[in-house]
């Protein structure tokens, strides 16, 4: 007898801990009150996409209200889609369809969820300084050396670089000016420096961005059309994500903001602003906006 209930006893304990094992797996921490969508949530935020940061910070602040643990998670956009893909990141709300991003929906967009567009004015430019002596791209060439035979441009994996390269400077003969790619901090620095001497510049941009505010600048008219067309703003989510958080899921889908509204919220995080604790600076602007925010979620 002892020794047939031995594994017997054993085979029970085992089967108590996978029990136990089981339930720790399935027990989930969840918003409550009502709401059975998992509390945690990880945002992740493109470095230097200023629209993208806003609308973060923004729905930092609305889903950290509603009883959510909102992490915002900064990184560039590659590991920001194989985090996704991985389930690593829960969320990202600033990507560009269908050209800028649209490389990366290729590689990962079977295994993330489009939750739709939130606006579908957006567009890449080049832009100038008000007051430059030509309208178009198709003056800049001839023009060039009033802009120091220079580009500037941000990131060298973005999509804007690469539309710049492989478009833009074939287009309109414009192989013999330098491109030069570091950061968009870097590009900003260096068109504020140029607007406030007076002096020429070209740079790479796309609106939304606060610097349309900020600065006298103008963008080149594209009469070969190379960066024509209008992009949409996409939050995207892992490929559980309408499972894990099925209330936040049905709010972002329906999601929506003009470039308007964004250049408020943009202007008062980063140009009325000088610092990076952005969470008192949303909570006026969500106060002085109650009526558009609690329709977010209504």
């Amino acid at each position: 007898m002892k020794i047939r209930s031995t594994p017997l006893i054993a085979l029970g304990a085992v089967s108590l801990l996978a029990l136990a094992g089981c339930a720790a797996e399935t027990e989930v921490d969840t918003v409550g009150n009502g709401n059975d969508d998992q509390k945690n949530v990880t945002l992740a935020v493109f470095n230097g996409w200023d629209e993208g940061v806003a609308v973060s910070e923004l729905w930092k602040a609305i889903l950290d209200e509603k009883g959510y643990n909102v992490e915002l998670e900064y990184a560039d956009v590659a590991p920001v889609y194989e985090g996704l893909s991985t389930g690593d990141y829960d969320l990202t709300m600033d990507i560009w369809l269908p050209d800028t991003h649209g490389e990366y929906l290729k590689t990962y967009g079977d295994e993330i969820t489009d939750l739709g567009a939130w606006n579908n004015e957006s567009k890449l430019t080049i832009a100038v300084n008000a007051d430059a002596p030509i309208d178009s791209l198709a003056e800049l060439a001839e023009n060039a050396d009033l802009f120091g035979n220079q580009i500037v441009g941000i990131e060298a994996g973005a999509g804007l670089t690469a539309a710049t390269q492989d478009r833009v400077i074939p287009s309109y003969g414009l192989e013999g000016m330098e491109f030069t790619t570091s950061s968009t901090a870097a590009m900003l620095t260096e068109l504020k420096a140029a607007t406030d001497a007076g002096e020429n510049v070209v740079v790479t941009l796309w609106e939304p961005h606060w610097a349309y505010g900020s600065f006298p600048i103008k963008n080149l008219e594209d009469p070969e059309g190379t960066l024509e067309s209008v992009e949409s703003l996409h939050s995207f989510g892992s490929a559980d994500f309408s499972e894990k958080f099925p209330k936040a899921s049905s709010w972002i889908e329906g999601f929506e903001m003009d470039l308007e509204t964004l250049y408020t919220l943009e202007e008062a995080m980063f140009v009325d602003y000088d610092g990076s604790d952005y969470a008192p600076i949303v909570a006026q602007w969500i106060e002085d906006n109650q009526e558009y925010v609690d329709g977010l979620t209504s």
